[in-house]
């Protein structure tokens, strides 16, 4: 590894055990290392599909029996995404963070990322801001289900929620959708509390997440960025470390735990 990186690498590690409550914050980059396609950019899922139905909830809601046939047909940037990610299988990034928490340094994870790859590794603590493909969830309650153990009747479309009876659809969150309110007061608990916020694999614009690192520095906190491009969120962070997050994050945790035990 670059030497450079490396050094930046010790500030990082020094700076987190500086701190009272470490928070990370993940976006696609990481995904992507697992090889889950992303959506924009060469080969990405609205490349491929064109972007989104930017009234896609809105359109759920007036009709979801035609949405859940659909979806169920396959051939749609979901189908291809729920593929990928039944057959992804965590990275070193996502094992090191899982790490960080058994060694009680990493308190919480607030991901965009929807492939549920942070639960395979081990990670408990985890906010999945904008929901987890292999999950369902329930309008009405917010009951969420494991997709594979959840029975669909394709001729009782759409499905109902066994608890409540609202109605059911994936848990991944739609344009026009709003954040689930149990999630997003958890991961608005959790910024509170943070003074130090590692930002990994995320671009830094996609809202609400971008805005909970403007929040840990506005407080006087501090912010480590580990990406190999450079973000919207660059030039707020104290270290920056210009490295994929399944290189840097397993020699971070290796040095906060020689330093742990010296």
């Amino acid at each position: 590894m670059d030497k450079s990186i490396q050094e930046e690498l010790k500030r990082a590690s020094e700076l987190v055990l500086s701190a009272r409550y470490v928070v990370a914050v993940v976006g696609a980059g990481m995904s992507a290392e697992s090889g889950i396609p992303t959506f924009r950019g060469p080969g990405g899922l609205w490349n491929k599909y064109g972007e989104p139905d930017m009234r896609g909830f809105e359109r759920f809601l007036a009709d979801p029996k035609t949405w859940w046939r659909n979806m169920l047909k396959g051939g749609r940037p979901g189908s291809e995404l729920q593929a990928a990610v039944e057959k992804a299988q965590p990275n070193p990034g996502h094992h090191a963070l899982a790490e960080l928490e058994r060694l009680g340094v990493l308190r919480y994870i607030i991901t965009q990322n929807v492939d549920g790859l942070h639960h395979v590794a081990g990670s408990t603590r985890v906010a999945e801001i904008h929901g987890n493909t292999r999950k369902l969830r329930c309008l009405r309650c917010t009951a969420r289900f494991d997709r594979r153990a959840f029975e669909i009747d394709v001729e009782h479309l759409p499905p109902r929620c066994p608890e409540c009876g609202g109605v059911v659809k994936g848990d991944g969150v739609m344009f026009g959708e709003p954040i689930p309110e149990d999630v997003l007061a958890i991961c608005q608990e959790q910024t509170a509390a943070s003074d130090c916020m590692l930002l990994l694999g995320t671009s830094g614009v996609v809202y609400p997440a971008a805005g909970f690192p403007q929040q840990v520095k506005w407080a006087g906190g501090r912010l480590i960025e580990i990406n190999p491009l450079e973000t919207d969120l660059s030039h707020l962070c104290d270290v920056v470390v210009r490295a994929p997050t399944g290189e840097a994050l397993p020699e971070l945790t290796k040095l906060i735990g020689e330093l742990k035990t010296s």
